[in-house]
């Protein structure tokens, strides 16, 4: 039996990022699809926040699996999702069945990264946030359908600047994960946009190269966002691949 799929969410959205893959994949197997901590209907962050750390989120994935009576589940997640999947792994290794690793990077940040997510933060700390197209510029590619824009940066719109400051000190703090890969003997699934300018598709292939049981499926034309640039292929990927390793 196929083990439950949970998807995780990119920076600075929340589920809806799965709305066009959610029909299709839930067809082939049990899919969860939470809002992460402090993004959409996810719990807040609380005021004082918790020192930011991506362990937290990782832990709220495995109270849901608690919740909904999973042991294992295949733990998959879209760039800021694919890092705390990968916490899940670090953390809970014995939870996770697979993984699917979408516009993400096993690595941590360098000094030139650490440097652009302490500003972010800092700005979100006095209330500047990037909103609508500015928001979205880095991470989609030139050409995405209009209606796919508009959605997505009111979702990023939404979310509030506390949340926009944790989430960058918490990715900046994430340690490097590459080893995990290295080690781990469960099948993973790695997508990435052919135009993908944030985790380009040269970073997907370092992934690849490190987990013994990896498959790379790049998708063109599309970038950072592939469940919601091509939501036909990124389902075609996932089903498939769920067909062939489960």
């Amino acid at each position: 039996m196929t083990p439950p799929l949970v998807l995780l969410h990119a920076f600075p959205l929340d589920s809806r990022l799965f709305d066009r893959v959610r029909p299709a994949i839930a067809a082939r197997t049990v899919l969860l699809t939470p809002d992460l901590r402090g993004f959409g209907a996810g719990p807040d962050l609380g005021d004082p926040p918790p020192e930011p750390d991506l362990g937290l989120l990782a832990d709220d994935v495995v109270a849901l699996l608690d919740s909904a009576g999973h042991d294992r589940a295949i733990i998959g997640g879209v760039s800021m999702g694919g890092y705390v999947a990968l916490a899940v792994l670090r953390r809970h290794p014995d939870r996770v069945a697979g993984l699917v690793l979408a516009d993400t990077r096993a690595g941590a940040d360098d000094a030139a990264a650490l440097d652009r997510r302490r500003t972010a933060a800092a700005r979100a700390d006095a209330g500047d946030i990037a909103t609508g197209q500015d928001a979205l510029a880095p991470l989609i590619a030139a050409g995405t359908a209009d209606d796919i824009t508009v959605e997505l940066a009111g979702i990023a719109g939404s979310v509030p600047p506390a949340t926009i400051a944790w989430g960058q000190r918490a990715m900046a703090a994430r340690p490097d994960s590459a080893d995990l890969l290295v080690a781990t003997g469960v099948p993973v699934l790695i997508v990435v946009g052919e135009l993908d300018a944030v985790t380009p598709p040269a970073v997907a292939k370092h992934m690849a190269a490190l987990a013994p049981e990896a498959e790379l499926v790049e998708l063109p034309r599309v970038g950072h966002l592939t469940p919601a640039e091509d939501a036909a292929g990124f389902a075609d990927a996932v089903t498939g691949w769920l067909t062939r390793r489960f």
